[in-house]
């Protein structure tokens, strides 16, 4: 299975430790949707990324691909049989996509991703707007996260997806000022699947800054 993308991404984090967590084997396709390839646009016509290839069928959107690999690779499940904790489920995947993801990446963007690996200047003005824009979101989270354990009752999507954003925003600032969030963010942090993404992007960040260039988003 092909993933195009770059880590850094919290969705195509979410799609890697997705993949990893059910034992999916995935070849990481550095992907942009600002120069888009043919393999990639054939994946994803819309440019959204990440998008995911395996054999002839091809799907963009990192919930998308979710929906798909649990589907397929049931086991582990990720999406609660719980009528009311797969509404919950899905409802932190959007919470993470649409609330916490714009302030995460602006707020890395603006302080690592640019000077790091595109040599561009820190925008502290737009990177001090996305930081104050994630904290409402940020102190809702403290208040939803148990003393232990998940966010629901077993280790889901939910978990992933809200955990990748945070991810991609300590690029930029601290986010384990909060209790209950550093503690949970530990736990997810210590699970191996995380662990070997982590890995997998820390080389290729290392890689981009050697090159002098970088094309994620």
């Amino acid at each position: 299975m092909k993933i195009f993308g770059f880590p850094t991404s919290p969705y195509v984090r979410k799609t890697l430790l997705i993949a990893a967590e059910k034992g999916v084997e995935v070849e990481v396709v550095e992907a942009t949707p600002h120069k888009p390839t043919p393999e990639f646009l054939a994946a994803s016509p819309f440019r959204m990324m990440p998008a995911m290839a395996e054999g002839d069928f091809t799907l963009p959107d990192s919930t998308a691909i979710f929906m798909y690999l649990d589907a397929k690779y049931p086991d582990p499940p990720l999406l609660p049989a719980d009528p009311e904790e797969r509404g919950q489920a899905m409802w932190f995947d959007e919470f993470a996509d649409t609330i916490l993801a714009a302030p995460a990446r602006g707020v890395a963007f603006n302080r690592y991703i640019g000077p790091a690996l595109l040599g561009l200047p820190v925008n502290e003005d737009a990177a001090g707007q996305a930081e104050a824009t994630a904290h409402p979101a940020l102190d809702w989270l403290e208040d939803q996260l148990p003393e232990d354990g998940w966010l629901l009752s077993a280790y889901s999507l939910a978990d992933i997806a809200v955990a990748c954003c945070l991810r991609t925003l300590g690029y930029g600032m601290y986010v384990k000022a909060r209790p209950k969030t550093a503690a949970w963010l530990q736990r997810v942090e210590a699970r191996p699947a995380w662990i070997a993404v982590a890995q997998q992007e820390a080389a290729m960040i290392a890689a981009a800054q050697e090159s002098g260039h970088h094309r994620a988003g």
